[in-house]
């Protein structure tokens, strides 16, 4: 009697400690929602990268504790993307490159999570098509980072056989975020699209006039307060073409914003700025 006392007391023990770790988790992943907005709306870079850093692996531990969580994969998709974007990519490619296969790879497990791709990404583009065409709108997220981080490796690795391959399906995936939201995270779709249009020779497949036409939809998506724009704009459409007035034009246009352009999201403000004024430094070298 004591024995079965004793054993139901521990299963009711143990029951509850997996149910106040589960509230825990849940209550934690709330609160970092509300951190994400905190974040966004730093307009310090070096604060901004010194939270990041620490706030992925703290992440990173609540995700081992409940690996099927969807909110902590999209988080750590969209943080170590960014965070590769904003403070690695220029001046240390290749932890970027790394970072972003690490966003990849929670991307893709937060795409898993639907049927049609709980196999993984299709490598054929029949397969990949057809799993594309089942989604819908509330999948947006989870697609778009997953196919972001997979363009920012692509990007830093253009050198490498695999990445011309893997190159041809992020561009049907990012073709489908356009299809079911356009809008999604400033237009960030359109985006890709301009800098792999104006990054390409015409030789192999890059237009100029296509790269114009994805940014210029990004500015009217945004009200032309997504300052990134411009600064893709100026790097991928102006300097290519050697265009130095629109050049000039694009990047003075960052330069003189407001910080408070886009409320919220004085980091994205702020990044833009920092990006305008190296991009401006390369001037000679670029036209």
């Amino acid at each position: 009697m004591i024995r079965s006392l004793l054993l139901s007391l521990s299963l009711v023990l143990l029951m509850s400690c997996g149910l106040t770790q589960k509230i825990a988790l849940n209550t934690t992943t709330g609160l970092f929602k509300y951190g994400i907005d905190a974040l966004y709306a730093e307009p310090d870079l070096e604060v901004a990268k010194i939270a990041t850093a620490a706030n992925l692996k703290l992440l990173e531990g609540f995700h081992l504790a409940d690996p099927n969580k969807k909110e902590l994969l999209e988080i750590l998709a969209q943080g170590y993307s960014s965070y590769s974007l904003g403070f690695l990519e220029d001046e240390h490619p290749e932890r970027a490159s790394d970072m972003y296969l690490r966003a990849k790879a929670f991307g893709e497990q937060l795409l898993m999570k639907n049927k049609a791709f709980k196999d993984g990404i299709p490598k054929n583009d029949d397969k990949l098509r057809a799993a594309l065409a089942k989604l819908e709108k509330k999948d947006v997220p989870a697609l778009f980072w997953t196919s972001f981080a997979w363009a920012g490796w692509v990007n830093l690795n253009r050198d490498k056989p695999e990445a011309v391959f893997d190159l041809s399906r992020v561009k049907t995936m990012m073709d489908r975020v356009i299809e079911l939201d356009e809008t999604f995270f400033f237009g960030a779709a359109h985006l890709f699209w301009g800098s792999i249009h104006g990054s390409i020779p015409r030789m192999l497949g890059g237009d100029p006039d296509k790269a114009k036409e994805s940014f210029e939809r990004a500015l009217e998506l945004t009200d032309g307060k997504s300052l990134i724009t411009y600064v893709y704009y100026a790097r991928y459409y102006a300097a290519p073409t050697l265009n130095e007035e629109l050049f000039d034009e694009l990047l003075k246009k960052v330069e003189d914003a407001p910080m408070n352009i886009l409320p919220g999201f004085e980091l994205f403000t702020s990044l833009a700025k920092h990006k305008a004024a190296a991009l401006m430094a390369q001037k000679e070298d670029l036209l």
